[in-house]
């Protein structure tokens, strides 16, 4: 509304600054005396300044504008990002996410900061600036009016092209950060089978698509800005020529006839402009279709993780299991890799998960935080929680360790406003945690530490969350799979330490000794193969 507003002013002051110009070199011409046009010439000055001081009140306010949605719409990305959960995330891959959330949305400064504010600005500028002209001069009015939709429809059909090629050349910008991002995870395992150098080719080859994308794009957009041009240019002449013939027949006045030609090209350039500023907004307008798609998505996905139950909620009863779960059903995409799998088990047990990898360990682990949709129902202690409840009870080590920059204080405690330095020493103790001095700060992503390092200071992590909001249920996630024989069976000791204070630890591993430590087995093969049967 404010923008509108000031359009039409920013508009008054085009038309007010073509009139007092034209009378103003009319006046001079005529041999009228610098008394006489002062008025006239410090109104032209005037009006100069109220149109460079609208055109920056615009700019301004585009500029506002854009900054408020791109934050709005990261706001709700992320919101739909956490909404999600793994759901999401497993079919949409990071890099994409990270190339929307940063490159993409700031790619919205071109549609939403110029195309969209240029285009409220033609349709304020261009009906006054014709009217005007009719007013004016009826018959270059009508020339004007005849003659505009050459410059829309130039720009449907330059537009359609711009806008398929600036999809492909997003969808490469997409494929570049996907490779980069999975060598640079993979760097660590190339660099020791030695196949780092291989990536080189792979990556240049990505990258130079993406050049020669990016200067087609660029050649179309200059060919199309010259082919706005040329119509627009082509429309001026017209009316010029038909205004000096009449000049020249006396048909009209010079000062009238000097500000229609002054103001002819007014009607045009906001056209032009929009234009132009649709080729800066067709990455931008590529982008915001995938960040609605992803949004879409996010709102499909129920929240946390939704389950389905079938049963009426049971009451909660003082010798119910930890956990109980009840025809519980996982799926990733169309595939099911938890079928109606009903457990459960009391606390002060070790319960170890098995199977062969993709028969739903991790995803289990997940369903049951409430960090993936499953159907079916999970209790705790007798009590039906809906999935976002769930987490908040449940201390999780993941299969990565996930680690954060800074002390081991720090990265134990993880985001807690006030250090319990003690329950983190008792907690590193308890991961075995004794080759690390209590001064070490970490890197990036625990950068410094070795693999069996991260996952021991990840278990120690978990346990003070434990201890610290007494969560009853404790998820570890291949907890001893870097860790070589004799700190397993130390870190093993203090699993069983963990259960014997009264929490249900399940632990998911391919190791025999893990399984042999438990209490209770649970292999996710032989329930499948039992539900098939």
């Amino acid at each position: 509304m404010i923008g509108s507003a000031v359009a039409v002013v920013h508009t008054a002051s085009i038309i007010a600054f073509s009139w007092f110009l034209a009378h103003s070199i009319a006046g001079l011409i005529a041999g009228e005396s610098l008394e006489r046009v002062a008025l006239t010439i410090l109104a032209t000055a005037g009006s100069i300044l109220a149109r460079a001081g609208t055109q920056a009140l615009l700019d301004g306010l585009a500029v506002r504008g854009a900054a408020v949605v791109k934050s709005q719409l990261r706001r709700r990305v992320l919101a739909g990002l956490d909404r999600g959960g793994s759901a999401l995330l497993g079919t949409t891959s990071s890099a994409r996410i990270a190339t929307l959330i940063g490159q993409g949305l700031d790619a919205l400064d071109g549609y939403v900061g110029r195309y969209l504010p240029q285009l409220i600005l033609t349709a304020v500028a261009t009906p006054l600036v014709v009217l005007a002209l009719l007013t004016a001069d009826l018959a270059t009015g009508i020339a004007v009016i005849l003659t505009l939709p050459l410059i829309p429809l130039f720009m449907i059909l330059i537009g359609l092209a711009t806008q398929a090629m600036q999809r492909r050349q997003w969808e490469a910008l997409g494929s570049l950060s996907q490779g980069f991002l999975e060598v640079v995870r993979g760097l660590s395992t190339l660099m020791i089978f030695g196949r780092q150098h291989r990536q080189i080719p792979r990556i240049e080859a990505v990258t130079e698509q993406y050049r020669q994308r990016t200067m087609r794009v660029l050649r179309l957009s200059f060919l199309s800005g010259f082919a706005l041009e040329l119509a627009a240019s082509l429309s001026v002449a017209v009316v010029a020529v038909s205004v000096g013939v009449r000049l020249i027949d006396g048909d009209i006045a010079f000062a009238l006839g000097l500000f229609v030609l002054v103001l002819v090209p007014e009607a045009y350039l906001p056209l032009r402009q929009v234009g132009a500023q649709y080729h800066a907004a067709a990455e931008g307008i590529a982008a915001a279709d995938d960040v609605l798609a992803l949004l879409e998505k996010a709102e499909d996905v129920p929240a946390a993780g939704a389950e389905s139950t079938s049963a009426a909620p049971l009451a909660r009863a003082d010798d119910a299991p930890a956990l109980d779960l009840r025809d519980l059903t996982v799926r990733r995409g169309d595939r099911v890799v938890v079928d109606r799998l009903s457990a459960s088990w009391q606390a002060g047990q070790v319960v170890a998960i098995t199977g062969p990898s993709g028969t739903g360990k991790t995803s289990l682990l997940l369903a049951i935080l409430g960090l993936h949709e499953a159907e079916g129902a999970v209790l705790m202690s007798g009590e039906p929680l809906e999935p976002a409840q769930r987490a908040a009870r449940i201390a999780w080590s993941p299969q990565s360790a996930e680690l954060t920059e800074g002390t081991l204080d720090e990265a134990v405690a993880l985001g807690v406003a006030s250090v319990d330095r003690a329950a983190v020493e008792k907690a590193l103790q308890w991961a075995r945690v004794q080759d690390l001095p209590r001064d070490t700060v970490l890197g990036l992503a625990g950068d410094g530490l070795s693999g069996g390092q991260a996952q021991r200071l990840a278990l120690a992590r978990a346990v003070y969350r434990a201890r610290e909001r007494d969560c009853r249920i404790v998820i570890l996630d291949e907890p001893t799979s870097a860790l070589d024989s004799e700190t397993e069976a130390g870190v093993l000791a203090s699993v069983r330490e963990l259960a014997d204070e009264g929490r249900l630890v399940l632990v998911v591993s391919h190791r025999r000794s893990v399984v042999a430590a438990a209490d209770v087995h649970l292999d996710l093969q032989l329930v499948a193969a039992e539900v098939r049967a």
